[in-house]
């Protein structure tokens, strides 16, 4: 294998277990089984790939993806995806909460501050994260529709997974205003832009990190998925069942990359 489209034709399957020509059009990226779960479920599929770096399950020309965690993992599902070119990729994430947010709200960013560093291996560093407007705008629609609420602003993506004992790093925080941190967010949007893939993301708040009491613990994190998880699913799966039924184009006509 000499090109990079040769590698991602191989390594889709390799990684996922599923073969290229069985992918849906429209993908939703998550890093926890249990949404891959929890969407078999709700359409009688198969979940595949169980022993394998990522598990996905397809219905209704939607395919969902566990990739794991951590930006370098999110870089190479969206190398991957372009394999088969998706019409949307939309990234169901969990995050931080770092201004008013509460757990269990949700987040519609509208751009992502590339701290992780991976992102530096495709773009210069002056080139902005930011997400495929039309498909946060259906994005906005579907959380409307279930008649919720939503904050939007930039999120912080970073690699550091153990930082809410660092204080210096947690005042960096508030001075540079985002709305939540996460590790994946900016990497998504800085490689789906590389690849010419229409991305966006929906994240829910899991935590509230700045203050010692809301550091996420194993019975906060039973709390959000038993409360929270379901709902974040259900307003993916109708983001982007909306757009395959719209016929409409994700990316922007006149915008060139």
């Amino acid at each position: 294998m000499t090109t990079k489209e040769q590698i991602v034709e191989n390594w889709l399957p390799r990684y996922t277990g599923t073969p290229v020509e069985e992918f849906g059009s429209y993908i939703l990226l998550t890093n926890f089984g249990n949404y891959v779960t929890m969407f078999a479920e709700k359409f009688g599929v198969e979940v595949r790939g169980q022993g394998r770096a990522m598990q996905t399950a397809t219905a209704k020309d939607i395919t969902i993806i566990n990739f794991g965690m951590g930006s370098p993992m999110a870089a190479t599902v969206m190398d991957l995806l372009s394999a088969i070119n998706p019409k949307a990729v939309l990234f169901l994430g969990k995050c931080g909460g770092l201004k008013k947010t509460q757990v269990g709200d949700l987040i519609l960013p509208i751009a992502a501050i590339r701290g992780e560093g991976t992102s530096d291996d495709y773009m210069p560093s002056e080139i902005p994260a930011l997400p495929s407007f039309r498909l946060q705008s259906t994005v906005s629609a579907a959380i409307k529709k279930q008649k919720l609420d939503y904050w939007t602003g930039t999120v912080y993506t970073t690699n550091r997974r153990i930082w809410e004992h660092d204080d210096s790093f947690k005042e960096y925080l508030r001075e540079i205003r985002a709305m939540a941190i996460d590790m994946e967010t900016a990497t998504i949007f800085i490689v789906g832009f590389a690849n010419s893939i229409p991305h966006g993301a929906l994240l829910l708040v899991s935590d509230n990190p700045l203050v010692p009491e809301g550091v996420k613990t194993e019975e906060s994190d039973k709390k959000v998925t038993s409360s929270y998880v379901k709902q974040h699913l259900e307003i993916g799966i109708e983001a982007l069942t909306e757009l395959a039924r719209s016929g409409e184009s994700v990316k922007h006509m006149r915008f060139e990359n």
